[in-house]
């Protein structure tokens, strides 16, 4: 039997907490927040389940990670489809059939592809070297501007001509008149929101929770204290910058409690002008159909923002310059770091939808217990 810390409360940790435990192994899970389960955190207001760090709609076509993840949750049957907001014009996402129809009037697939590839052809076969030429690559000048450019640029804050392709490479495009956003096998919202699921997996008598606590106050102790530390925050902090700081970008919740029923008509509605400063509103009553005291509602504007040491940080920026400097880090750790495992979107600085994250975990068990 090991002693293995695990440094975060969030989705992989609790997974890993949860594998360890059953195995028979003793766990302690720190978390600086004063809370579990990270930015997938819930908490209910006017019997509604509110998404604290942003929207989190679970989708997946990985049917062992459904099957693992609704032991801890009944999952409804929501379907993401939000809407777009173009200066008061209303367009369906992902770009469909409905969308085309709005903008152009079209009204088969035939008319809509040749309307896209008219569009298209500004670039006269050109290879798409950075993300503006490769959204108009995919769907043409009207919806890159309307629709793409001032929403990305806002979250990214960087122009788009600036911003590599590889970020919108699959930017979900339909000849249909469907407005589900994803095309998953499974997606809902679990039942009394995500919470539960992390509290359900660190609820075991081999793992003990202290919230409020920093990894950072007593590194060298837990370190010494511990056999194995799985780690899933800044791999870059872990080793006090040493090597440079790789980039982030952060985010800001606005949320009030207003006393009407229905706000705006659907869970997320993006606002994609550049002059409106978030990118998004969500109505959280919408993700539980039914849910929440009538005449209240709970929405939140959420802002992009620069990251600066202090902050919290929610995507890693990708590009070539970060990754190089990743890998340099991956290396520190191997040689500097042969008890600690980092693991998540901050450890193993990717972005990672929450199946992945359950995924990638479980795969972290496998490896760590010669599965």
């Amino acid at each position: 039997m090991s002693k293995y810390l695990v440094v975060g409360a969030g989705l992989f940790g609790a997974v890993f907490a949860n594998e360890a435990a059953k195995r028979g192994h003793e766990v302690t899970v720190i978390e600086k927040r004063d809370h579990l389960a990270g930015n997938i955190y819930t908490k209910e207001v006017n019997g509604i389940q509110v998404h604290q760090y942003g929207a989190h709609i679970f989708h997946t076509s990985n049917k062992k990670v459904w099957e693992y993840v609704n032991q801890f949750a009944e999952f409804n049957r929501y379907t993401n489809a939000p809407i777009a907001n173009y200066n008061g014009e209303i367009y369906n996402l992902p770009f469909n059939m409905n969308t085309f129809n709005k903008l152009w009037g079209v009204v088969t697939p035939k008319e809509a592809q040749a309307k896209i590839d008219e569009q298209r052809a500004v670039l006269k076969d050109k290879k798409p070297e950075n993300l503006e030429e490769q959204a108009i690559s995919l769907i043409g000048t009207d919806i890159y501007e309307k629709l793409i450019k001032g929403y990305t640029e806002k979250q990214w804050g960087r122009k788009a001509t600036e911003l590599p392709a590889f970020i919108i490479r699959r930017l979900p495009v339909r000849l249909t008149y469907d407005n589900n956003y994803f095309n998953d096998t499974y997606q809902g919202i679990p039942i009394g929101g995500y919470t539960q699921i992390v509290e359900k997996m660190l609820d075991h008598p081999q793992i003990t929770v202290k919230t409020k606590t920093d990894f950072f106050d007593k590194k060298d102790q837990y370190l010494a204290d511990y056999d194995k530390v799985l780690f899933t925050g800044m791999i870059d902090q872990f080793f006090d910058y040493k090597l440079g700081e790789l980039e982030y970008r952060s985010l800001r919740f606005e949320t009030e409690n207003l006393d009407v029923d229905n706000y705006q008509g659907n869970a997320v509605v993006n606002y994609t002008d550049a002059k409106t400063p978030y990118t998004r509103i969500i109505e959280h009553k919408h993700f539980e159909f039914g849910k929440g005291d009538k005449d209240k509602t709970v929405i939140t504007r959420e802002y992009p923002a620069d990251w600066k040491r202090g902050d919290e940080p929610y995507y890693p920026v990708n590009d070539k310059k970060n990754n190089s400097l990743y890998t340099k880090y991956q290396e520190l750790a191997a040689n500097e770091a042969q008890n600690v495992i980092f693991g998540g979107r901050l450890g193993q600085y990717r972005y990672y939808n929450m199946d992945q994250v359950i995924s990638a975990a479980l795969t972290t068990v496998a490896q760590e217990f010669g599965e």
